[in-house]
């Protein structure tokens, strides 16, 4: 069934296990929604991961699907889980077991943007948090594990790539030199939520195209990269953070002129990480 929340784009032969994914890069905020933020419309969007799911767009080219939300992070956050509501912005919940992201008012119904920068004036109904979760989080979510497990039956194993972006101040604060600062940072779970083997080939896809990588600092990969990681069935997830001043003007959030070309750097990186998915295909024995 067709959800306007988010979109499919398949390849027209599936030819790989790996499925890429954007749950950040929504950018559909909506007339009722932009009324209730206290934001601007600049503001709103700081959370954004802007235009990553134009960087990968070019995913089904190789093979592989991606699966990208239309729906903004500040509206609902896909990288959270469904209970990890915040009483301080839904009405009528009780205070649950201490939970870092929902204290700093990132929960699955964010309740500030970057810089921590409230969303509303008031609280939300609980009613309407859930609605949100219905129509956008549980769709989104049931069709990424239908990839992911379409993959498996097909391949033998799946490899979940999710696609993010960080700000520039995230990796500039970072010590040591300028120049060896991380542009890539890859997130497993500290290996946790991907094979060893795979890691360090998509960890190749980014260095053999000039771009410094860093594991799992300063991230290390949040709900879809826990959930989804689970190496012990051949299911796969790796969090790709992405430095945004590569491509973008981090200020008007507009692509730079830079944006063309480092698409087109990344179509190699999508193209060897698609080979990945191919070369480390497991037989499928046939029924």
């Amino acid at each position: 069934m067709h959800n306007p929340s988010f979109r499919i784009d398949q390849p027209r032969n599936r030819t790989t296990s790996v499925v890429f994914a954007s749950p950040h890069s929504g950018r559909d905020y909506g007339l009722e929604f932009l009324r209730r933020t206290m934001l601007d419309e600049l503001g709103i969007r700081s959370s954004e991961d802007a235009f990553v799911d134009r960087l990968f767009d070019t995913a089904p080219d190789y093979g592989a699907p991606l699966i990208a939300c239309h729906a903004p992070r500040a509206y609902v956050d896909l990288n959270r889980a469904s209970d990890e509501l915040d009483p301080a912005v839904i009405r009528g919940l009780r205070v649950q077991r201490h939970n870092p992201r929902v204290s700093s008012g990132l929960g699955v119904i964010p309740r500030v943007v970057a810089g921590g920068r409230a969303i509303y004036r008031g609280k939300l109904d609980r009613e309407e948090a859930q609605q949100r979760l219905d129509r956008i989080w549980h769709p989104y979510h049931e069709n990424l594990q239908r990839l992911l497990d379409e993959s498996r039956a097909t391949f033998g194993q799946a490899i979940l790539v999710d696609c993010h972006s960080m700000p520039h101040e995230a990796v500039r604060t970072a010590p040591g030199r300028a120049d060896k600062r991380p542009q890539v940072v890859l997130g497993d779970r500290f290996g946790a939520a991907c094979g060893s083997g795979i890691m360090e080939r998509i960890e190749g896809a980014f260095t053999a195209v000039g771009l410094r990588v860093a594991r799992n600092a300063p991230f290390a990969g949040a709900f879809i990269t826990q959930h989804y990681g689970r190496p012990s069935i051949g299911q796969h997830a790796i969090q790709v953070e992405i430095d945004r001043s590569l491509y973008m003007d981090e200020t008007r959030i507009r692509p730079s002129r830079h944006f063309p070309g480092f698409r087109d750097v990344l179509r190699g990186v999508i193209e060897d990480i698609a080979e990945i998915g191919r070369a480390e295909a497991l037989p499928v024995a046939a029924e």
